[in-house]
Parts: structure tokens; sequence; C-alpha cells
């Protein structure tokens, strides 16, 4: 661990480096520093190989049971069979591996923030070198535009400000200085320190270089990118559960079905064929493929509500969302300072406002009314603050934008809404002379002349400086300074500004005219003001179970101020700063982070530690970020959201979703979202379980009870489905039918209804109980139209034909009760017309494609051989879905029965799950 160079003098500083302000190292001195510390780069971590990705698709029981079912029939002559299967196999493998290859690499990003170049002293004089042949102990020149190559202590400077948003969350350029500061300081506020990877916005300097690559913050979060988990999503756990269970029932069910066909006088080969059939029955192999179309059309979705999703399972896992830990500045707030007071010594004065565009109305606070012409104190007021600055404001595109410091385009705009126009304003009053800010003295004045040819000084600063210079009596400076805490204390950033007559002959300004005699004009106070929309969407999440937490880099008081006008904080509650969360033990960190909703001026570790200790108790926790810092937290996240405006590079490719318009209300639609995604992918599931579970019922029943027959010399089991039909059910007509489930409508309770538990099965009671219900009630009907077909047929058109037919009307069955089924799927809760019978279009167009299908399945000659169908007489049809409508009105008075007064706890939607904070 080296020294605190913030905290100790800069020529302590060169002495401990062996370096000189002046001279800088010699080359050679600094090629052994490179040897021994090694390159200023931030190492780079690879991702998975092709190799690797490709293992993962296939690394799974489901997938190893079809292999081996397919490679069985293979060995049995059964070539067709085992190729569809082969088939399925693959599709869904190359869908996810497709998927995962679109991964980003969060460090290489990273290292992509330190620039190419850098001016350095060597040898006593400014040589340009390659940012990564930097060593500690290097004098570095720093001017405006640069990016800050390496971590470096600052030696000299003149007004030098530092946007370090991406690396510390500061919604301003922080001000520097060459002071030491204590060593307890937090990064946001170690004034004499400049870090990698941030950006020069004024000024200059020269700064010893202090670290370099892995040693500096940028290469700490490196690190703790790599330290951060990538966690599994409730999703892809509860399918990788459901994937166990269900591959050692169908091999136990396999096993018992082999045993019972060889003592019913099945050969081997048919008995294996049997065990095979059962394992394609009962599978849903496109199940797989359903998920990911489904999670597919989620994304597209999403990126109509502006959050483009980087990571597929991040979609269903936005739904099951517990707590939001929300960045304050662009994402809560409009990052738009805006002058929202105004304070003379005549009145306290409102503007109304937000963001850059020149809208606004006056108000006088004392009389509580429009002031519909600004008075000469207010107009002398915000004059002053408009020439006193070099921000420029311009109407881009039906756009206001700012060119300059954010805290100066507040003083233009509010002098905007006034009615002065900063560009005549500076021609008549001409500019002759400025005093530039520097932190040491924390003010900026200007000399102008006056439009009479007289001269004037305006300052404006911090309150206690421009205080300190300005004539006041005692009991108005104790007014001010008292009116001065309240401002502060509502989040308000304060400028005072001042003015001072002299003499018309000056034509410069030093320093020492402006260190008394000045005249107060007044206060203005100014703040990043919270989103409109976004504070409804604050209530929005409160109302479905989430609790929404403010994570920021800055100030605390400035934080609490804006989580109480978002609802997150009552009139006596406390944040947290990162000071206080750095003092605490482990269990006392965890407490503090389940209770506490804001917490100010933290660093990346804490932000890391606080979605760590969220996740610990059991929440699924969705991180928003835009800067460097935030990179380790939005990795270790459930859902990492960046801005896609103002974040990084780094940011992005750590987080699973980017924003394309930075605001906490795309957010909260997205969670919506995410809650309907998960509820349609339920839906597609209790549609296509209780399919396979009907299939394998179908051929149990057949292996249980019916015979073997001579047909043309052959013993054929008689099974009311081939194989291959099976495959055709489960790939074709289930998927074309289960797919529309993902357009459909949102449950009206959708976001009115806690968060599910990250630990609920996905194969709830619910589900297990429809599915056994239904798939009785479809193997029942698919067996007795089999049946019944078998008999009328065989003595008319013999058995091998009769067969045939028996097996396409049974599959036609299945498919009729599909179609049926799916109108119950469309709200798992409530009937259909509950949503809108119409709501969903793409479900009618599903079940006509399938009927289409299902008729060249049935009619189609090349179809007939593949699949081992007959003709079938339109009678035979009606028959069969007049038999599979019955499904309708069954399911129909299954949900009347859960949703009656009694109905169990497992039967109805969830309570909050334990500890969860409701709002």
């Amino acid at each position: 661990m080296g020294p605190s160079w913030h905290a100790v003098e800069a020529e302590a500083a060169l002495a401990a480096l062996r370096s000189e302000a002046e001279e800088g190292l010699s080359s050679v001195e600094a090629r052994d520093r490179l040897a021994r510390h090694g390159p200023n780069v931030v190492e780079r971590q690879s991702g998975p190989g092709l190799l690797t990705l490709a293992w993962r698709q296939i690394n799974n029981p489901i997938v190893y049971l079809l292999l081996g079912a397919a490679a069985l029939a293979v060995g049995l002559g059964k070539a067709l069979d085992g190729a569809v299967v082969l088939g399925a196999v693959l599709v869904n493998a190359a869908i996810g591996f497709l998927q995962e290859l679109r991964s980003g690499h969060a460090i290489e990003a990273l290292s992509r923030m330190v620039p190419q170049a850098s001016l350095v002293i060597r040898d006593g004089r400014p040589t340009s070198i390659a940012s990564s042949l930097l060593v500690p102990g290097d004098i570095v020149v720093l001017a405006s535009g640069d990016r800050v190559p390496a971590d470096v202590r600052l030696l000299s400077m003149r007004s030098l400000r530092v946007e370090e948003a991406a690396l510390t969350g500061e919604s301003v350029p922080s001000e520097k200085s060459v002071a030491p500061v204590p060593e307890q300081t937090p990064i946001a506020d170690r004034r004499s320190m400049a870090f990698g990877g941030t950006l020069v916005t004024s000024g200059a300097a020269r700064a010893l270089v202090v670290a370099t690559g892995g040693a500096t913050e940028l290469g700490r979060i490196s690190h703790l990118l790599e330290e951060a988990a990538e966690l599994r999503t409730p999703l892809t756990q509860a399918l990788a559960s459901v994937g166990k269970w269900l591959t050692l029932a169908v091999l136990a069910i396999s096993a018992l079905l082999l045993a019972v066909s060889l003592a019913r006088g099945y050969t081997l080969a048919e008995a294996v064929l049997v065990a095979i059939a059962l394992a394609v029955a009962t599978i849903p192999e496109g199940l797989p493929a359903i998920i990911t179309i489904a999670l597919a059309i989620g994304v597209q979705r999403l990126a109509m509500r502006n959050a483009v999703i980087r990571k597929l399972p991040a979609v269903e896992t936005l739904g099951g969302t517990t707590v939001i830990c929300s960045d304050k500045t662009g994402t809560l707030t409009r990052n738009e300072m805006t002058v929202q007071a105004l304070e003379t010594a005549v009145d306290r004065y409102t503007i109304s406002g937000i963001g850059y565009a020149p809208v606004g109305v006056l108000a006088s606070s004392s009389a509580e009314r429009t002031v519909p012409q600004p008075p000469a104190d207010v107009l002398a007021l915000a004059r002053a603050g408009a020439l006193c600055s070099d921000a420029v404001v311009r109407e881009e595109r039906g756009t206001w934008a700012l060119s300059g410091d954010p805290t100066e385009g507040a003083l233009v705009v509010a002098a905007m809404k006034l009615g002065l126009e900063p560009a005549t304003l500076r021609r008549q009053w001409r500019r002759l002379d400025a005093i530039p800010f520097e932190s040491e003295h924390q003010f900026m004045a200007t000399l102008h002349a006056t439009p009479e040819g007289g001269r004037v000084v305006f300052l404006k600063g911090a309150p206690e400086v421009v205080l300190g210079r300005c004539d006041l009596p005692p009991e108005t400076r104790l007014a001010v300074q008292a009116r001065l805490v309240e401002l502060t204390a509502q989040g308000m950033r304060v400028l005072a500004v001042g003015e001072k007559q002299v003499a018309a002959s000056t034509d410069a300004l030093a320093p020492a005219e402006v260190e008394h005699g000045l005249v107060l004009l007044g206060l203005e106070g100014m703040r990043d003001p919270p989103r409109p929309e976004a504070i409804d969407a604050v209530r929005v999440c409160q109302a479905a179970g989430i609790t929404v937490k403010m994570i920021t880099g800055d100030h605390l008081g400035t934080a609490e101020a804006i989580a109480r006008q978002m609802g997150l904080l009552g009139a006596t509650d406390r944040g947290v700063s990162g000071a206080d969360l750095e003092r605490l033990d482990a269990t006392a960190f965890r407490k503090v982070a389940a209770t506490t909703q804001v917490f100010a001026r933290v660093a990346p570790e804490h932000k890391l530690r606080l979605v760590t200790a969220l996740q610990a108790d059991g929440h699924v926790v969705a991180m928003t970020g835009d800067g460097v810092n935030d990179a380790p937290a939005l990795k270790q996240a459930n859902v990492g959201i960046a801005m896609g405006i103002t974040g990084t590079a780094v940011s992005k490719e750590a987080a699973d979703v980017v924003l394309a318009d930075d605001n906490f209300a795309s957010i909260a639609a997205a969670v919506g979202e995410g809650r309907r995604i998960y509820d349609n992918l339920i839906k597609s599931l209790a549609f296509v379980l209780p399919t396979n579970l009907g299939l394998g019922f179908i051929l149990i029943a057949a292996v249980a009870f019916f015979p073997v027959l001579l047909i043309d010399g052959a013993h054929v089991p008689l099974m009311p489905v081939l194989p291959t039909q099976l495959l055709w059910v489960n790939l074709v007509a289930s998927v074309a039918l289960s797919l529309p489930l993902a357009f459909e409508v949102s449950e009206p309770d959708a976001m009115r209804r806690p968060p599910r538990a990250p630990s609920t099965p996905i194969l709830g009671r619910f589900v297990v109980v429809r599915t056994l219900l239904v798939a009785l009630l479809m193997a029942a009907a698919a067996v007795g139209l089999f049946l019944w077909e078998y008999r009328i047929e065989a003595p008319r058109s013999g058995h091998a034909v009769a067969l045939r037919e028996a097996q396409t009307m049974a599959v036609t069955t299945v498919v009729f009760f599909q179609v049926f089924y799916l109108f119950n799927c469309r709200s798992l809760r409530g009937s259909v017309f509950r949503l809108g019978f119409f709501s969903n279009r793409t479900v009618f167009a599903g079940i006509g494609l399938l009927l289409v299908l299902q008729a060249a399945f049935i009619y189609f000659p090349p179809m007939q051989a593949v699949f081992g169908t007959a003709w079938l007489a339109p009678e035979a049809v009606g028959l069969s879905a007049l038999v599979a409508s019955l499904v309708f009105p069954v399911i129909a008075l299954e949900k009347a029965l859960r949703r009656r007064p009694g109905a169990t706890a497992g039967e109805r939607p969830r309570p909050p799950q334990a500890g969860l904070v409701l709002r």
C-alpha cells in the first residue's frame, strides 16, 4: 500500500519518488522504473473461447438424453427419427451460442480510457511519449481538453477543473488545488489529485505521476470487475432445476416402460424404440427455442421503451427486481443545473422552469404572487451573474444545449428567463479584463465597460468568500448567512454575486481591487431538478413492491434533498455517506444496506458491497450507473443498467441493459415489461408442459394396455403416435401456438403486485396441478379417438391403413386440444375476455398457420411419407375438434375455483417476500 499522496505536500511527494518538478526523470531512470513497474496499461481479461461457448450449449442433462435417444434410434435403423431429434438439439444450441457470442468485454473498454500520448518532462525538457511508457515519478503537463494519463499529484496549476463524473459520480467538474487534504478524504474530494481516465475541462497544471497501470484507480476498478460475479438469473436457475428433475424422471419412466414392454412380449428393439419415443414425447424440445424467441421479442419491445438489452436473460430478470439502486445525476434528475431561488436585499424570489430552456416565471416568495415585470434588483443580480460567466446556451434543432460550465449555464439561463439576452448584454457591457476562477480563492471576477462609459466589476463565487469582500452591516450579514443555510438544506448550490464601481480609466483588474468594498447584489440558488416523470416512476415502483435506493457520488445534503422530492426519504429520514460506510463492520453494513435509502459520496467498492449485501438478503438487485466507478457494481448486480447518453464505454460493456434516454422512468417501464415477459413465459410453460406429459401418458397407456399386432408378418405395437409424429407436435404445433403468447398484453395487476421471490420454483403448485389436469384430459381424448377410429377402419381398410389413420386422428386431436387450450393460457388467473379477446392478434395468426400446416400433415403426400400419416375424412377432423374443445370450459371452471374466496395461498398470488421493504 503506497503513501496517501493526496495528504502529503507536493515537495514531500517529489522527494518520496526521487523526482524534480522542473527536470523530471532522466531517460535512464525512466527505463529502469518501467522495467520495475511495468507499462501504464490496464490489463485485459480475455473472454470465453468459441469452444467454451459451444460446450455451454450442450452441457445440459436434457441435451445428453436427447443425444442418447438420437444415437439409439440411428443404431436401431431409425435414421430419420434420429436425424430429427439431433436437428432439434442443434437448432437450440445454435440459438444459445449466437446469443452468448455477443457478450461484451468491460475491461477492454476500461483500458481505452487511457490516452495514447502524454506530454512529459524528461531530461529537463518537454517530450511527447506514449502514455503506456509513463512511470511513477514522471512529471506530466496537463491542459484543457487533455485526458489524465495516470493518477497524479498536482504540483502547480491555474484554474484547473477536471470532469470526474465517470470515476466519482460528481455532477459538476471538480475544482482542483495543490494543497494537501486529510488522509481520510474520499476520492471525490481529493482536490490535490487527478486520476487516470478523467478529463481536464479547463485550466492547466503540472503534476507528478504517483501510480500507473493496475495501481491506479482505473486499475483498482479493473480488479473489482474481475472479482464481480456473473450471476445466473432466476429463470436460468429455475430451468436448470426443471431440466435436472425432468431428466431423472424421464430416465426412470423410460426404464420402467422398457421393462413393461419386454414383459408384454415386445422385442428388445421395439422396447428400446418405445423408450426413445417416451423420451422424445416428454422432453419439451421446443421449449429452449420458445424461451429464447420470447425473450428476443421482449428485447424488441424494451427497445421501443428506450431500454437496449445487451444480455438476453436480463429481460426476464427485470420483472423479478426487488430493489433498484439508482444513480442520481441524469437518471433521477435532469443533469441540468437550474436557478430556482433569487435573493436580493429587497425580497426573495423563485423562478420556475427546469433545464436549459429559457422559459420560466418569476414569483415573489414573500407575497406569494407572480411578478410580471422583473424589478431592478432582480435584473441587476441576473445581469451580473450572466456577465461574470463564460457559458453559452443556444437552441439546436429544437433543443437547448449548453457549452461550458453547468453552474455558469444556469446563471445565463436565469437571465434569459427574465428577458435579458446574453449576446446583447456582452456587447453593451464589454468585458475588459477578468480574474478566472481558481479553487484557491473560490471566485471569478470580470471588469466591464458600462453602457454609460463607466467601469464596473462583477464578482461571483462561494458565498462565504463573496460576503467577506462586501461591506455589510452585522445584522444583514447574519440574515444572509441564515438564508444561506436554508437554501443549502434544500439541496441547492448557492452562489453570491457582488459588484463594485471603479474608476472610469480602469482597464485592468488586479486581485487587490476585489478584496473589499463590494456591494452584495444577492444570492442565486440552483440545483439539478428531479425529472417529473422519474418521480411518477418511483411511485409506480413502490406500488409494485420495489424498493428504490439512491446511490450517488454527490454531497449528502444534496442527495437527501432530491430524495425527499422523489419520495425516497421522509422529512426526518437521513442518508448515509461513504465515510460512514467505511467505519461499519460486515454485520452493520448489511443492516444499513437494507434499511437506508440514500447513499452519498460513495466509492466504487462501496457500491459493489451494497449490491452484494442486498443480494445476500435475497434481493434481486437492479443497479444503474454511467461511470467507470459504477462498472463493478453493474456487473455484480442481477441487472446492470447503464446510461446510453452520458454513460462511459466501460459502464455499457459491464451492463446488461443500456438506457437510450438516461431516464429512470424507462427503468420502471422496463420492469413492467419484464413482468409481462415473465408472465408470458409462465403461460408458455403452462401451455407446453401438459402437451409433453399428455403425450407421455398416451405412450404409457399404449404399452400397458394395448396389444401387439401382427401386420404383414411383422409384430407391430399398437401405438397411438409415432416418434416423428411426437416431434411434429413438440417442434411445430407447440412452437407455433406458444410463440403468440410472447406477444400477450400485460396482466392488469402486473405492477400492483409484489415481486416474485427469487427462490420461487418455476414449477409451482399451480403449474403442476394445471399440467396434470390438462395432460390427463388430452391423453384421454387422443387415446379414445385413436381407438374409435382404429376399430371402425380396421375391418374396412385393414390393420396397416387403419393404424395410420387412427394415429393421424390422435395427433390431430392433440393439435386441436392445443388450439383450444391456448385461449385458456392467455390469462392464467382470469378469463381471456379480461385481457380483450382480440387484444393479441398474433394468437389467431399462429392458429391459422398451424391449421394450414396440420392440413399438409394430413393430406400432403410428401408429409404423409415423412410422418406416417394418412388421409382423414372431414367428419373425423370435425370430431377431433369437437372433443378437443371440451378443454376450454373445464379449465375455465378450474380458474373460477382458484379465484373463489378461501382458495389456498398456493393458488393465489404470493405475498411479498419476507423482509421486502414496501412503500
